[in-house]
C-alpha cells in the first residue's frame, strides 16, 4: 500500500506551515520523513539543506514539530503551551510572536482543551 505519492512541498525560510487532512492521508508519514524519523522509499527530501535521515543534533535543534496529541496538559493555556515548547530549542522565537504568526492572539489565554483541531495534525516550529 502506498502511503504517499507525488508529494511536492516547497517551504521557504520564514514560512510556517501546517499539515491537515483526514485520517490516512499521510500527514504523520510526511512529518516523520521531514523529521528524519522515517526513511523515504523514493524521491528526494531536504530540510534546511540536508537529508533529514542524516541530520545530526545541530540540524535537529533547528527544527521542531508539535503534534496535536503532544500539546501538553489540557489545563494549560495556548500561551503556556507555546512557551513550554519554545524551551526545547536553543534560540526559539518569542512565544508571543509565534502566537501572532499563527493568528491565535485572541486564543492565547484559552485552555488547550477548549480548542478544536484535526487529529494527527502537526506543524514545524519556526526557529530564529
Amino acid at each position: 500500500m502506498t502511503a504517499l505519492d507525488g508529494v511536492d512541498l516547497g517551504i521557504r525560510r520564514g514560512e510556517e506551515f501546517g499539515v491537515l487532512g483526514p485520517n490516512g492521508a499521510g500527514k504523520s508519514t510526511t512529518v516523520e520523513i521531514l523529521q528524519g524519523h522515517r526513511n523515504r522509499d523514493a524521491g528526494e527530501v531536504t530540510v534546511l539543506g540536508r537529508a533529514p535521515a542524516s541530520g545530526g543534533r545541530e540540524w535537529r535543534s533547528r527544527i521542531g514539530v508539535v503534534w496535536q496529541d503532544e500539546s501538553g496538559p489540557a489545563e494549560l493555556t495556548v500561551h503556556e503551551t507555546v512557551r513550554h515548547f519554545a524551551r526545547y530549542y536553543p534560540r526559539p522565537r518569542d512565544p508571543e510572536e509565534v502566537i501572532g504568526l499563527v493568528g491565535l492572539e485572541d486564543k492565547a489565554a484559552s485552555r488547550i482543551k477548549a480548542l478544536s483541531g484535526v487529529s494527527g495534525a502537526g506543524w514545524m516550529w519556526p526557529s530564529a
